[in-house]
């Protein structure tokens, strides 16, 4: 009897219940179409759902009146507040508005939590699909020139070393992450911006400046997060394009991606991949090459699993293939050439993170282990213009072997308390091995490094127009690293443990206006960075770097300052940045040409400490998109970056006088910057008008076999690009996307490169390739 008046009860109660809910049928467009798995929420709650593939979605919702939060990638969030009995028998329909700018979209780089970009305590720039295409990047290298303080530039003739500066510091001094972890070691740097295609990202996220040190306190210069594409749509496309350098030399891309995600949203995954075959280039017909033969192979693969709705395991796997070789003759076996740099990589990335919430969502956890692999064949040699048999013996040993792994494993917890503060902390341990070795040249560098790091931030916004950043990490790092050229032998043993605090304030002035400011501090351990694992030629022999003798840490002092104006009001949205920067350098790792020759013939150059040095400035942006179909965008940047003290480039060993100083940084122009014009102006058809400016620099050039320095001034360049597009639909889930264009249009490319197998093969600045003329297409079912 008690069962069945239990049973009646509960019943009842949940009658009841349902009774006082309302099945809420809707639908998320924009501009007529659907909007896919876009995310209904109740604000204040962990409630809410997702549309399907067609934007349809269902919802029980309470009798009141409530406020739905409605969000879709590339949309203006929207809030739309309705009474529920209005629409027991009709749809819900729900209109957003396209982002054309950006301003609304969530970042992960400012916080290490997901934040909205206004929100964010550090001024974020993002790079998506739309600027991928519109300037028709392969690569990441090629994508990063257009944000103002980031200039990506080519190093050496031979291999096509590429580094990235940010704010004017060069690559070693910036922090490359791979979906958030610290896994792009040195040796990846030299070559691995060029070796990961824009096919398989979601997006890259850069931060300026220092104020990204809880990622990596030598993040100096900043920060790039390469994101690579989750599962969000059952979707795939194949593409291929076609570009011919100065008109003549091909170079073909092959990319495919598909996506699949269940019906509940519970599990999906992403499969990539992209064929890259690129022929070297010759500027000057002198028979050596200013651009590569590359060949690049990239397959990867993105997935995840819910096993509950408060718990998401994420796994992402690449694996990269590349072979690269510059220099001339390269049919042939690189010892029997005058001059060749060859260069196989397999490189393997991977990384797998469990992150779990409690039911109010207020406790964050996640756990990760990220990993990298490389295992690179290396040639740098050739006859050096002779044909002598001692010269053969010395080609045939400039092969070389390079082993390096990565490893990361971490913790982090995230704390939401009321009041919207925020409490993040964790720990991390960071391993690195690296073993480069060049027999022949006895050339050999074991580097073993060890960190473990604490990290901890607070997020005080106890003011409604405030927000509060204070945190640190702690590093205790563990450097042992042997070094050796012929009978030179160096040795870093470190052992050190350093605090970088960190300290950013956010004060909304306006609802539209911002001010941002910050502090950050930020060292490098004594050690062998990206530039030191590049061998580059000149005179037709190897050029080395080695570390000194007792070479002491390096740190800085980064501080910023910026207002950000944005408005969105209707199809209109408008922003505008203006940033300051000075960052000091204390001891900072310095190359310096010694003009010493080993007894193999190569030239030596040495790291030591400088005395100090600064870098300053102030970076500016502005947008505008009056409507979906038409968006501006444009930055630069002027700094200055100098040494405290005059700071020695090259040494000669024939005594006082023939020494070369310098006071400025040198390959840093003082002003660069970009724009971007994208435009719809009838159905179907678009138009991407993009360019780059690089202002004057002085540009080192070694005039004879002893390694002499000559400063020369470059002259400045105005790439200038144009992209035209024509969307075809077949059928619903299938269509078409033609394109064609011109990349350098006016041709402004460098015009003194150093000739022969003795040439100085870092002599080389500007654009990176010569006027290109480019044709694609892409099929599948395309969403973006």
């Amino acid at each position: 009897m008690m069962k069945y008046w239990t049973g009646l009860i509960f019943s009842l109660l949940t009658c009841i219940t349902f009774a006082q809910e309302i099945e809420i049928n809707g639908m998320v467009t924009s501009a007529g179409e659907p909007v896919p798995f876009a995310n209904v929420l109740i604000p204040g709650t962990n409630e809410g759902t997702s549309a399907n593939s067609n934007g349809h979605f269902k919802i029980m919702l309470a009798k009141e009146s409530i406020t739905l939060n409605v969000q879709a990638i590339g949309y203006k969030p929207q809030s739309v507040r309705f009474d529920p009995k209005d629409y027991r028998d009709k749809q819900l329909n729900i209109e957003l508005q396209e982002d054309a700018l950006g301003l609304d979209q969530v970042v992960i780089s400012a916080t290490r939590n997901r934040i909205n970009l206004k929100d964010a305590p550090v001024i974020v720039n993002v790079l998506d699909s739309k600027l991928f295409n519109a300037t028709q990047s392969i690569s990441v290298a090629e994508s990063l020139n257009f944000q103002p303080g980031v200039r990506v530039e080519t190093n050496c003739q031979n291999c096509g070393f590429t580094q990235v500066r940010l704010n004017g510091l060069d690559g070693s001094y910036t922090q490359v992450l791979i979906n958030s972890r610290s896994v792009f070691s040195a040796l990846n740097s030299v070559y691995g911006l060029e070796q990961i295609p824009t096919s398989i990202l979601d997006r890259v996220e850069v931060i300026r400046s220092g104020g990204s040190a809880l990622f990596g306190s030598n993040a100096i210069a900043g920060t790039i997060n390469i994101l690579t594409k989750d599962p969000v749509l059952n979707t795939w496309n194949v593409s291929g394009d076609l570009a011919l350098i100065d008109g003549k030399v091909p170079d073909r891309t092959v990319n495919f991606t598909g996506s699949l995600v269940s019906e509940d949203l519970k599990k999906g995954v992403t499969i990539f991949g992209m064929h890259r075959d690129r022929e070297a280039f010759d500027a000057n017909n002198d028979g050596f090459t200013e651009l590569t033969e590359l060949k690049n192979s990239t397959l990867g693969a993105k997935a995840f699993y819910k096993p509950t709705d408060l718990s998401r395991l994420t796994l992402d796997l690449t694996a990269l293939e590349e072979y690269r070789r510059g220099g001339d003759k390269l049919h042939l076996a690189p010892h029997l050439t005058d001059i060749t740099e060859q260069l196989e990589h397999n490189t393997f990335i991977g990384g797998l993170t469990y992150d779990l919430s409690n039911e109010a969502g207020n406790n964050n956890y996640s756990v990760y282990i990220s990993g990298q692999h490389t295992d690179r064949k290396s040639y740098y040699g050739g006859l050096g213009g002779g044909r002598t048999q001692q010269d053969s013996i010395a080609a045939k040993n400039a092969y070389g072997d390079t082993d390096d792994l990565a490893l990361l494993a971490g913790f982090q917890y995230t704390r939401n308390f009321s009041g919207n503060d925020v409490l993040t902390t964790g720990v991390e341990v960071n391993h690195s091995n690296t073993l480069d070795e060049i027999h022949g040249y006895q050339r050999y560098i074991d580097q073993k490094v060890n960190s473990y790091a604490l990290f901890s931030q607070y997020e005080w916004k106890q003011i409604s127009n405030i927000s509060v950043l204070a945190g640190a990490r702690i590093d205790h790092i563990d450097v042992n690293g042997s070094y050796r050229i012929e009978d030179l032998d160096r040795e870093s043993n470190i052992n050190q443990t350093v605090v970088s605090p960190r300290l950013t304030l956010l004060y909304d002035i306006t609802e539209d206006l911002q001010f941002r400011g910050g502090y950050a501090r930020g060292f490098r351990a004594p050690q062998a960075f990206n530039e030191d694992l590049h061998i580059s030629s000149v005179g037709g022999e190897p050029q080395f770097v080695i570390l000194s003798n007792d070479l002491k840490t390096e740190y800085s002092n980064a501080y910023t300052a910026s207002f950000n104006f944005s408005r969105s009001k209707n199809k209109l949205q408008m922003d505008f940045l203006l940033e300051g920067f000075y960052t000091e350098l204390k001891d900072p790792f310095t190359t310096i040409s010694t003009g010493a020759s080993l007894s193999n013939g190569s030239i030596l150059k040495e790291i030591r400490n400088g005395s100090g040095a600064y870098v300053t400035g102030s970076n500016f942006e502005i947008g505008i998109s009056p409507s979906s179909g038409l968006r501006f965008q444009m930055g630069g940047t002027y700094q200055r970056s100098k040494y405290q003290k005059d700071q020695v480039l090259y040494e000669s060993n024939s005594g006082p006088g023939e020494e070369i100083i310098i006071t400025e940084f040198v390959r840093n122009p003082d002003i660069y910057g970009y724009f971007n014009i994208n435009t719809t102006p009838f159905e179907n058809f678009s138009a991407d008008l993009t360019g780059t400016y690089t202002g004057k620099m002085t540009i080192p050039k070694v005039v004879n076999a002893d390694g002499l320095l000559e400063l020369r001034e470059s002259p400045s360049f105005k790439d200038i690009n144009l992209k035209l597009g024509y969307h075809i639909d077949i059928t619903e889930n299938f269509h078409m996307n033609l394109s064609t264009g011109i990349q350098n249009m006016f041709d402004s490319y460098q015009d003194d490169f150093d000739t022969g197998p003795t040439r100085d093969s870092d002599y080389i600045y500007g654009p990176a390739r010569p006027r290109t003329f480019f044709f694609g297409i892409k099929i599948g079912d395309l969403h973006n």
